[in-house]
This record gives structure tokens, sequence and C-alpha cells, in this order.
């Protein structure tokens, strides 16, 4: 698929991974709704942008607002394809406390509502939208889903993440498998540790410490290295069904 002249969704695009790849689909050449929530930056980053951005606030869980961004997109040409980057961080809860309490369900059942609940509103809404398009070199679009290395390496007090992450990597060969017949790819990009708005609120010998556990190459992933791997899997016509480790090789310890 290519980018030049097509239309493609973003969520999250208000900052950190979703701002990048936002930035990378207009300077390829294409155009971009950014989606991310009322009260973000989505507004000053379309705008830094240009012509080619427009910001749609919505939350992802939510049919009615995710669907007014997706006709949004649709204003601007045939929807071509969808990067979402939304989510949340996990509740670093353990399952039991020091005391052997229970960590609360609700809490869990958010994360998953966000994670994996969005994640799937916005990988149907957005299919029904890219499957009414006419085919291009066989093809009606592309969307990329993100999870995390969590999904393999989940560390303590991260059952909550873990769980909505690791769904996200098994329904991705599930989604492409199904959405074959329209001529829609799914793929996903599960990052490891990287240089975004979370991580910034740590100390900088804590991010240095995390940046030294890292294989090759001893840093942070940055925001730019995700969004390059999304455009690839939104341009490259064979990629399919495929979770993509973006990590520097680490794996996570257990805590």
């Amino acid at each position: 698929m290519k980018l030049t002249d097509n239309t493609f969704l973003v969520t999250g695009g208000a900052s950190g991974l979703g701002e990048a790849t936002a930035t990378a689909i207009v300077e390829g050449g294409g155009r971009v709704v950014i989606v991310d929530l009322r009260g973000s930056d989505g507004e000053s980053t379309a705008k830094r942008l240009g012509d080619a951005a427009t910001f749609v606030p919505a939350d992802i869980t939510d049919e009615t607002s995710l669907s007014e961004a997706l006709d949004a997109a649709g204003s601007h040409g045939p929807l071509r394809g969808a990067v979402h980057c939304a989510g949340r961080g996990g509740d670093r809860l353990r399952i039991l406390d020091r005391d052997g309490n229970p960590a609360p369900v609700d809490s869990f059942r958010n994360v998953v509502e966000v994670n994996l609940i969005g994640t799937y509103n916005l990988l149907r809404l957005a299919a029904a939208r890219i499957a009414r398009n006419e085919p291009v070199d066989g093809e009606r679009g592309a969307i990329v889903l993100t999870a995390s290395v969590a999904a393999f390496d989940g560390q303590i007090g991260q059952t909550s993440y873990t769980a909505s992450k690791a769904a996200v990597h098994g329904i991705t060969l599930v989604a492409a498998r199904d959405l074959a017949s329209v001529g829609i790819r799914v793929n996903t990009i599960a990052p490891g540790l990287f240089d975004t708005p979370m991580l910034a609120r740590l100390r900088d010998d804590i991010r240095e410490g995390l940046a030294a556990g890292v294989p090759f190459p001893k840093r942070l992933g940055l925001p730019a290295d995700y969004a390059g791997m999304a455009l690839t899997l939104l341009q490259n016509s064979y990629a399919n069904g495929e979770t993509i480790r973006l990590d520097g090789a680490i794996r996570m310890a257990p805590r």
C-alpha cells in the first residue's frame, strides 16, 4: 500500500509512538487523521504537520466517537490504513499483596478494556471502512496494531498489562486470516523499552539502567524506530499476520 495521496488513521497520535507515525506518514506523502483523547496535544500536533493532518478527539473504547473519527478520515479520501498506538500502561499490582489480599478485579478490567477492547473496537470499525475500498494492486488496505514485549516476557506486577497485550498478539493472525477475504492485511508491533512520555517521567539514572539492559543497540527505542516499522508494515504487501518484536533483542527479567 502506497502512502502517497492515501489517508491513514493513527490512534494515540498526539504524542510518542503515534505522533512519530503520523509525522512519518505525512513526510511520506500521505494524509493522516490523528485520534487521541480530548485535552491531548493532538490539535497542536496536527497543526505542526500542516494541511495533510487532522485531529479528531475520540475514546478508542467508545464506538460513537471512534466512528466519528473514521468518518472524518473518510472525508479526506478512502481510508487505506490504520495504526493503533493508543493504550495505557499496566496497574503494577501483584496478584496478592503483602498481606495476602487479592488484587482488585476492577483495575484488571480497566486495563483490558482499554488495551484489548479498545484494540478490537478500532480493528473492527476501521476494517469495515477499509473493506469498502476498491482494491489497489490486489489489496484494500492494512492495519497495524500495538502489543508489547510484555506479551511474551511479562514481569511481576504486569498481569493485567500482559494479559491485554498477549491477547492483541493472539488476535493478529486470526484477524489477518479473517480479513484476507476482503483484502486487508493485519500486523502487530511489540515494542520493548521505548523513549516515550511514560518513560520520560523516570530519573535519568533509571533510564540509563534500562537502556544498558538492551543487548544491541544499547539505548531505548526511539518513536522513529516504531514509525519506521509501522510504515514498512503498511507498505509491504506480503507482510501479514505477524507480530514483530521491536526491542533490541531484550528479554525482560521477572521483575
